[in-house]
């Protein structure tokens, strides 16, 4: 929950029940800096304003607000109609004031919220005015090509088709006018009043209905748009089985639970919040967050997520974090947070739209003008033509198509368990050409495992394992326990160890049996006396495939040797091969030896690796890459790689799920432990990249086209509307497409 300000707000605070008044915003923002909130942040406020779902009513309010003293910054989430004010406390009531004086009606985040939290969609529109204006349109063109009437009978019917559907357009267009700003609104209304005084009254009645009928369906579009985001928010269920105080279990609205409630989800229902599974085991769709494709077991002290889908089992588990902090809700809070920045295609597309517009309109005067006053033309034909071409000239194809696009992509990534933090990003994403890569844990599994066993000369493999196990048993050294582990897996009973002694740096002494045993590494064994050119060879051979070596010793020779790797994930490989069919050369960055970073390298296919790297080393290798041309991008686990992470074009943080550090700092979240995402992420780009210049080009050449052939005097007004806004639909539906990826 948010209050007036745009901060996050407890259920039981203080909540304005409908927008602040300019005396209610600045006494409720005062009031939180009052009550220990920092200045700074009470000087964000957050409104919601339903008419605000273009770029057209961006620009208006962008020109209203930018000059007004106190106003430090402007913040537009179209898709979500939210306009983020950054303000001194005393600049807020002028700039709701000029907010209304646009028309426009600024509700704080609760106001626009229905009971349950949801919300409120604005009022749907009748129908019959805009069907009867088609009709009316229809009727006018008809009686005046057919002569089936006086003229003044022509003009009475297109009058009436355009009072039923023109009056938003005129009112909204008045506004721009008087604000100096040329929208389409504006341009629409010049269009059709000039064609009214000179005398095209069936062409003004069908240009304004068609507008009206291209307005609804590029509304209809931008809502694919916003449901995609709005699909994310509907995946928490709205109430949850809570156990109570006396032992029963009684359905509850989950954002009134806290952390550490005890929650029962049975089979084939949601996930309400996040937790941990204290009893049962089942396997649960994470498809929602991380993207994984298949479901994932749980069982007693698994996380769990909300959103997730249980499908098996009955699970009870804990919850660790409220309604407002799931992992759900900080995916979101990012996804709406990277709506609201602007990609560099879009910066472009801003700036050039500002020289456009005006160059246009004022290009329509001198066609209006010069060819009647100079060179002999007809007034009609060429103020007709200026008309033409003003209807043309809108920009708003090419400035719509962007932001949709890239929240299309946006979307789509979150869909596929890729949470991307901003449109930048996502376009960045296309250029990269160099991956740098942490070892343990990004592309291992960052545990452990005995990989394994030789005995040296004859013995018995299950007295040997055995044996070293049991002795490994006792240290809580990590290798240690990857044998002990690895003997509990295969139902090796361990027999007990006396006067067990720890040797630092080498490994580990103890009686077994009345006979005394070393577990070890190579330093050991020497110390020992028991190396031979023979066991020298194994070490060094196991030891190059990136294995850390123990050996098992008796008191005169040694009788096993035992190998520990941190193994490699089956996605690193598919991973790795996948950015190489995309042209994406890879490196590996490890604080592991070289030898290490060697043998994990050569499995998994990359490029080149480089050991015993400190944190400083990481990044400066990072900017060395760059230095030599590339876009870098770093994988690693947000902690020991920070700083190559944030000097690299983009940061993409492994399995993010449950992690607020994770989320809160990458660039780019893969939600789950798995690689391939980043393949998945170029590719994304790629297209998204693709689909912003493929609308550019629609956008900026079908307008030139358009302008040619008005010149020509070949094209008519209606013909205008269908290139204007025809074209608005073909970028917004190209941007749409990537919903589906």
């Amino acid at each position: 929950m948010t209050n007036c300000c745009g901060e996050e707000r407890k259920p039981e605070a203080h909540q304005p029940d409908a927008c602040c008044s300019p005396a209610e915003a600045v006494s409720c923002c005062a009031g939180e800096s009052a009550s220990g909130v920092s200045e700074a942040a009470a000087k964000l406020s957050s409104f919601r304003i339903e008419q605000m779902d273009c770029p057209t009513e961006e620009k208006l309010i962008r020109d209203k607000l930018s000059g007004l003293t106190g106003i430090e910054g402007l913040e537009f989430n179209l898709l979500q109609r939210v306009l983020t004010i950054s303000h001194k406390p005393e600049a807020l009531p002028q700039a709701l004031a000029a907010i209304r004086d646009l028309g426009f009606t600024p509700l704080t985040e609760t106001a626009a919220k229905s009971e349950n939290g949801e919300v409120v969609a604005p009022r749907k529109k009748a129908w019959w005015p805009l069907a009867l204006s088609g009709v009316a349109a229809v009727s006018a063109e008809v009686i005046h090509f057919a002569a089936l009437a006086p003229e003044w009978v022509v003009a009475g019917v297109a009058m009436v088709a355009i009072l039923l559907c023109g009056p938003t357009t005129y009112k909204k267009g008045w506004i721009a006018l008087k604000n100096s700003n040329l929208n389409i609104n504006a341009l629409m209304s010049i269009a059709v009043t000039g064609a009214v005084l000179i005398g095209q009254w069936p062409e003004a009645a069908m240009v304004m209905f068609l507008f009206a009928v291209a307005e609804l369906i590029e509304a209809k579009s931008l809502d694919r748009a916003r449901n995609a985001i709005r699909g994310l928010m509907n995946l928490t269920p709205e109430r949850a089985t809570v156990q109570q105080a006396d032992g029963s279990w009684l359905d509850v609205d989950v954002k009134t639970l806290e952390v550490g409630a005890l929650v029962r989800v049975r089979p084939g229902e949601r996930i309400g919040l996040d937790g941990e599974v204290i009893a049962g085991n089942s396997t649960i769709n994470q498809a929602p967050i991380t993207g994984e494709s298949l479901p994932v077991e749980k069982t007693i002290g698994d996380p769990v997520f909300a959103g997730t889908i249980n499908q098996a089992g009955s699970l009870e588990y804990r919850v660790s974090a409220a309604a407002s902090n799931t992992t759900l809700a900080r995916i979101i809070h990012a996804v709406e947070e990277a709506q609201g920045s602007r990609a560099p295609t879009q910066r472009f597309v801003d700036q050039f739209a500002k020289v456009y517009t005006p160059a246009v309109f004022i290009f329509a005067l001198v066609v209006a003008l010069i060819p009647p006053l100079f060179l002999g033309g007809a007034w009609f034909d060429w103020i007709y033509r200026a008309l033409v071409l003003l209807v043309v000239a809108c920009p708003c194809a090419l400035v719509i198509s962007t932001p949709v696009t890239i929240v299309s992509g946006l979307a789509a990534a979150a869909r596929k368990g890729i949470l991307v933090k901003g449109g930048v990003y996502l376009e960045t994403g296309h250029k990269l050409d160099f991956l740098a890569l942490d070892k343990t844990g990004t592309l291992t599994h960052g545990k452990p495992v005995q990989t394994d066993y030789m005995p040296l000369g004859e013995t018995d493999s299950v007295s040997d394992r055995i044996l070293a196990a049991s002795l490994a048993g006792r240290s809580d050294h990590p290798v240690s326990q990857a044998i002990a582990k690895h003997a509990a897996e295969n139902g090796l009973q361990l027999k007990p160890v006396d006067s067990f002694e720890a040797l630092p740096g080498r490994g580990v002494r103890g009686t077994v049996e009345a006979v005394s045993y070393h577990l070890g590494n190579h330093r050991l064994v020497e110390a020992l006396g028991l190396c031979s050119l023979g066991l020298e060879a194994v070490l060094d051979r196991l030891e190059r495939q990136g294995k850390t070596v123990i050996v098992l010793c008796e008191p005169s020779r040694a009788i096993a040797v035992f190998a520990v790797a941190d193994t490699v994930k089956e996605s690193s490989r598919a991973a790795i091969r996948e950015l190489h069919q995309l042209g994406v050369k890879t490196t590996m960055l490890t604080g592991d030896n070289p030898h290490t970073a060697e043998a994990i390298a050569l499995q998994v296919g990359i490029d080149e690796a480089r050991g015993n790297l400190l944190p400083a080393d990481k990044l400066k290798a990072i900017e060395e890459l760059q230095a030599r041309g590339h876009v870098v991008g770093m994988v690693g686990d947000g902690i020991n790689d920070a700083p190559a992470l944030a000097t690299s074009e983009i940061g993409f943080a492994m399995a993010a799920a449950g992690t607020d550090t994770a989320i809160e700092t990458a660039d780019v979240a893969l939600m789950d432990d798995d690689l391939r995402k980043i393949p998945a992420f170029i590719h994304l780009s790629r297209q998204t990249a693709a689909v912003l210049k493929q609308n550019i080009v629609l956008a900026l050449g079908i307008k030139a086209l358009f302008l040619t052939i008005t010149l020509t005097g070949q094209a008519t007004m209606w013909m205008a509307v269908f290139a204007d806004m025809g074209v608005s639909l073909l970028v917004v539906f190209n941007g749409l497409r990537l919903l589906k990826k």
